[in-house]
């Protein structure tokens, strides 16, 4: 009888234990519904769980934007992951712009896994316009939008060119772009996104466009992240485009485990080429991108990228 309960007891054990590995939550903080960067985080949480069989279940959360993410370290547990742009981090950890009187001593636990695509700036025009560089934007009716970062940027750079004024802005909104652009009501529109970004996509489709490239002076004016937009990325697109970007990372706090954020850094790595395969914005990721992350990459993740052969920089080990 006690050797029957015994081995009910550890056959139960073993039931609980393997249960509670099945069911490791993580709760993925991301964009607003609506954005491309919550659809994301909804493919990497279907990555995970195939690379894991199940035995890490994502939970994608909606968020208001990056500040809110990095915000939330202050007070979520150890299976918190979110996405924001290095330079969020950066900020927060030393108490500048947005996070000045804010700070908080868990934003110094703020660990990277992996990059996912870049917000890409995209000044798209019409063939028609006769648009072929920025100052040729002049005398043109351009729509930027306004409240996103693409707007924010698209401002800061028609006044880096010495455009301002110049330039007759259309107070259209950005969803509206495609249609304007195509009925000839604009000469171009301002967006940012990861390529190939949607409205980018369907402005191409039937229309002839150009997506105009930034020398290598006009990004160091920016002070923006080098990305090349490969060609053939749009309908029409027969040279790379040199544009700027704003690189994501996903992070979590060195609250998380080594052996979680290892095998949520391998998941993602080992499912990339079949999110890619549904998912083209996927194909512009590379290892090349841990160069954007200027602060610590979490001990986990760092091993799994030694194993693959890539060498980290000091600041990030």
């Amino acid at each position: 009888m006690k050797f029957y309960q015994a081995v009910v007891c550890t056959a139960l054990g073993l039931a609980v234990t393997q249960l509670s590995v099945a069911q490791s939550q993580i709760t993925f903080k991301s964009a607003k519904t609506s954005s491309s960067y919550y659809q994301m985080a909804v493919e990497i949480a279907q990555a995970v769980k195939k690379d894991t069989n199940s035995n890490i279940i994502v939970t994608v959360e909606e968020s208001q934007g990056s500040v809110q993410n990095v915000m939330e370290t202050a007070f979520r547990g150890a299976n918190y992951v979110f996405t924001t742009p290095p330079a969020l981090v950066n900020l927060a950890q030393n108490g500048q712009a947005m996070f000045k009187n804010k700070s908080n001593p868990k934003f110094s636990e703020i660990r990277a896994l992996f990059p996912i695509p870049s917000l890409a700036m995209h000044f798209v025009v019409s063939d028609k316009s006769g648009i072929n560089n920025f100052a040729g934007m002049a005398g043109k009716k351009i729509l930027l939008g306004k409240g996103t970062f693409g707007a924010n940027e698209g401002a800061k750079y028609i006044q880096l060119f010495g455009l301002e004024d110049k330039i007759d802005l259309a107070q259209v909104e950005l969803s509206n772009a495609v249609p304007a652009l195509k009925n000839g009501q604009i000469d171009g529109f301002v967006t940012s996104g990861s390529f190939p970004a949607p409205n980018v996509v369907e402005a191409s489709a039937g229309t002839k466009v150009k997506i105009l490239s930034f020398s290598d002076d006009q990004v160091a004016q920016t002070k923006r992240t080098k990305l090349i937009i490969p060609a053939g990325t749009y309908a029409g697109q027969d040279t790379d485009i040199t544009t700027t970007s704003l690189p994501v990372v996903v992070y979590t706090s060195s609250a998380m485990d080594d052996e979680t954020a290892y095998t949520l850094t391998k998941a993602f790595w080992d499912q990339k080429k079949n999110m890619s395969d549904s998912s083209p914005w996927w194909k512009g990721v590379t290892t090349e991108m841990l160069d954007n992350i200027n602060g610590k990459i979490h001990p986990g993740a760092a091993k799994y990228y030694h194993e693959i052969g890539v060498t980290l920089n000091e600041n990030q080990q």
